[in-house]
């Protein structure tokens, strides 16, 4: 799969950088100097794809000959939205109100093209089973520091987190960060004009 214009990945996440390579698209990256900024009283899967729009306009008008690419995950978990935690503490708490629950991961994921005003906006959200953890493989997993830079504390792709998930009803790639699937369906409806598959 190809692009005829540049794409730039407006993340500094190394997860959504490596999602990005499995599809074998040529990119650059360029972080976005937005600061996130939850939305008041926005819903779930609102507030995760108004994050990803403040993430992807700065660059795009910054690139405009470029497709831009942004995305923001949140979980949530009785009502609240959980996003990284702030520090170990915090990542703590999480993880206790997880324990042996089921949770929402939702991943808001924003497309631009400032050359031609196109900007599309959409979301994905999986349910998660969560394991009954102790206080001991919560301690030991905060201690890797592998929570911190992730939205509800945990990741699924790799180390102790991965263990943590007991299973999954949706796409895993959205738990990740980037909703693989659904992100290939709409550069197919939505930048045609500009994909290839060769």
């Amino acid at each position: 799969m190809t692009l005829s214009v540049p794409l730039v990945l407006a993340s500094r996440s190394p997860r959504r950088r490596r999602l990005l390579e499995q599809l074998g698209l040529a990119f650059t990256v360029q972080g976005s100097p937005a600061e996130e900024r939850v939305p008041e009283a926005a819903a779930f899967d609102e507030a995760a794809r108004a994050m990803a729009r403040q993430k992807v306009r700065p660059v795009a008008e910054a690139r405009p000959d470029a497709l831009v690419l942004a995305a923001d995950t949140v979980a949530g978990h009785d009502g609240a939205m959980l996003e990284k935690p702030t520090d170990a503490g915090d990542a703590r708490r999480m993880l206790r109100s997880l324990s042996g629950s089921r949770h929402r991961v939702c991943t808001g994921v924003a497309l631009a093209h400032a050359a031609d005003g196109r900007e599309v906006v959409f979301s994905e959200t999986t349910r998660v089973r969560f394991a009954d953890l102790s206080d001991d493989e919560i301690d030991a997993y905060v201690a890797t520091g592998e929570p911190l830079d992730k939205a509800g504390g945990y990741g699924i792709q790799h180390g102790l987190g991965s263990v943590f998930v007991e299973g999954l009803d949706g796409d895993y790639f959205t738990v990740v960060g980037l909703p693989l699937h659904r992100l290939y369906r709409r550069l197919r409806a939505d930048f045609a004009d500009v994909l290839s598959l060769s």
